[in-house]
């Protein structure tokens, strides 16, 4: 284009005297060193004849054939044709341009030569229709390169869309297999786009994508399970279906969060809880630090513990948050069923203590927009201990009494049951001994429990005993009741009366008798004789040992009264139901009838309390 100092707009001032038609001149489909050539239209739209300079800088591709920058005078209402042709040297793009100047205005054509390029040919709409939701269904679709150039191409398209492969290469002539999937996570119409880019620079292909989600009909055979009574630490199951009712094939996970949402807010949490590790160094860290700091030890240090929390929090990003519990198991925790088909899930129940149970395990299932839940119910059940008898009526009984008792403790359940004793102050709670305290009572088993009970205080009692065993909420009780009572001393002899008959003076005679107690408590008793003297009497078995003893030649004298009668044994203590054997010795330095009353005296309770009369002669 020849120089000009003209300076016009090149955009339109009041109204535009021409037109050129067409706006911008392509060459295409042409071939390498043969000559084209286009018509450019330039018309006057004024009542009169217009000049306009017509100019093209030099090119080796493309030539104006007619005078260059010089003015044609253009005719009103009437058009002038302009030839361009185009003469290429290889097989690419060219580009120019022709600048037409009138007294008002500048217009500029723009001329191209497109050259080998790639063209795809790829639908307007691509429609999935139906299909399940959070479940991949895929169409292929078959693109052709009808352009004559290879096509760098790129492919994006947004979820719940997907498309491979994304960018490749292909040839001009060739065709591919292109695969755009559809996974919908919510159930409802979804659309989107699917753009095709090339290295052409032209303008990017839009296919309209439409899909519909719906949920398939997979469902649970029951959505509660309810497992029967279970010892603690033993395991019980039961069973339950997913059941797949659809034509496609349904891959299941079970969760312990009903949303995934729910699952990132708590790898969240727990990422926020492995944040202050980056900041805090463990202590062994900070000791080595001060002893290591010269050789950079304190920054590995640092680096190695934010690795160590960058690769935990991985870890957490990683998890599949499966179904986790320590009483219930879901087995197996994931896998896949066919179409038509369904999955037996065994559900194991294993209580650590006699509680009940609540939990919800969370099925995800391809082609169910939400989780399915699942309800978990089981009843711990601790060992079953029970006594052979819940009350014992011990009656009436004695004080300072020691009495033995027997009750059972039966083991009824399937595990061990082990027992303790809990002791009580309570009341008579004191004066009650249990033995064993403490034991282990075997599946089926039993224990015999000895009591021992001896009452300090008489009154009416009621008392609760109380044989804790591990595991279970409830205590064996026992309750005992009865009425304790101070004992009435009851002693007696088996005569009526003990004759010795005629006995001789000086010489002792023994009778014998038996003193009983019938009571249930033993008694402690004293034996006396009324109006017995005190001086020991004079046996002439003694005088026989003695020969010079002066009761030979001057009599028997006596200052106070003799001690005739002897008991043997004088005293003594007599246990519950039993007798005492007593030995009586009358020797007499009296000539006389003898009638006496042999005196049975209780320790704590009274004299004379039983008495047995004594009569002899002697001469």
């Amino acid at each position: 284009m020849s120089g000009t100092n003209e300076k016009l707009p090149s955009v339109l001032q009041k109204q535009s005297l021409f037109q050129v038609s067409p706006p911008e001149l392509v060459f295409e489909n042409f071939a390498t060193q043969e000559v084209s050539e286009m018509v450019l239209s330039l018309v006057n739209k004024d009542k009169f004849p217009r000049p306009v300079k017509v100019s093209m800088e030099r090119s080796p591709h493309f030539e104006l054939m007619c005078p260059n920058d010089v003015f044609h005078i253009v005719p009103p209402g009437t058009s002038s044709p302009l030839r361009i042709r185009f003469t290429p040297d290889e097989m690419k793009n060219y580009c120019h341009e022709l600048v037409c100047l009138t007294a008002r205005e500048r217009i500029v054509v723009p001329i191209r030569a497109i050259g080998a390029r790639a063209i795809l040919h790829f639908p307007d709409q691509l429609d999935f229709s139906e299909c399940p939701v959070k479940y991949s269904t895929q169409k292929t679709l078959l693109v052709h390169n009808i352009g004559n150039l290879a096509a760098d191409y790129q492919l994006s398209t947004q979820s719940p869309f997907s498309v491979v492969p994304a960018r490749g290469t292909l040839g001009a002539g060739d065709t591919m297999q292109v695969t755009v999937e559809f996974h919908p996570l919510t159930i409802g119409d979804h659309s989107g786009s699917l753009a095709v880019c090339c290295n052409t620079g032209e303008k990017s292909i839009q296919t309209n994508l439409h899909g519909e989600a719906v949920d398939a009909n997979i469902g649970l055979s029951t959505y509660s399970v309810k497992i029967g009574k279970t010892f603690i630490n033993t395991s019980n199951y039961t069973t339950m279906f997913i059941e797949n009712r659809s034509n496609i094939t349904a891959h299941f996970q079970w969760k312990t969060f009903p949303t995934e949402e729910d699952e990132n807010e708590e790898k969240r949490r727990q990422c926020c809880l492995l944040q202050p590790l980056k900041e805090v160094p463990p202590d062994n860290f900070i000791e080595e630090e001060d002893t290591e700091q010269e050789e950079g030890s304190s920054e590995d240090h640092t680096a190695l513990l934010s690795y160590m929390v960058q690769e935990e929090m991985e870890k957490v990003q990683e998890d599949p948050m499966l179904f986790s519990d320590d009483i219930f198991s879901i087995e197996p925790m994931e896998g896949e069923i066919k179409p038509n088909c369904s999955a037996e899930i065994k559900v194991t129940f294993k209580p650590l203590e006699a509680l009940g149970y609540l939990s919800v395990a969370y099925c995800s299932i391809s082609g169910r927009e939400s989780r399915l839940p699942l309800r978990l119910r089981g009843q711990g059940q601790g060992p079953l201990v029970e006594l052979s008898c819940r009350a014992l009526n011990l009656g009436n009984i004695f004080v300072n009494t020691t009495y033995v008792y027997e009750v059972t403790l039966m083991n009824h359940g399937a595990i061990d049951a082990p027992f303790t004793y809990i002791h009580t102050t309570a009341n008579v709670g004191y004066c009650f001994k249990f033995a064993p305290e403490e034991g282990i009572i075997a599946p089926g088993g039993i224990q015999t429990i000895q009591i021992s009970f001896n009452a300090t205080v008489a009154g009416r009692f009621e008392e609760e005993f109380q044989f804790s065993v591990a595991g279970s909420p409830t205590s064996a009780i026992l309750t005992i009741k009865g009425r304790v009572s101070e004992p009435e001393p009851t002693l007696h002899f088996n005569v009526n009366e003990l004759d010795f008959g005629d006995i001789s003076f000086g010489f002792p005679s023994t009778k014998t008798c038996r003193l009983t107690n019938p009571s249930p408590v033993p008694l402690s008793f004293k034996l006396r004789m009324s109006d017995d003297g005190t001086q020991p009497a004079v046996s002439s078995f003694d005088q026989i040992r003695n020969d010079s003893d002066p009761s030979w030649t001057e009599g028997i004298h006596f200052y106070v009264e003799p001690r005739e009668f002897t008991m043997n044994p004088r005293q003594g203590t007599i246990p519950p139901q039993g007798h005492q054997d007593i030995e009586v010795t009358l020797c007499s330095n009296t000539v006389m009838e003898f009638y006496r009353t042999m005196l049975v005296d209780l320790e704590g309770f009274g004299s004379g309390v039983a008495s047995l009369s004594i009569t002899a002669s002697c001469v």
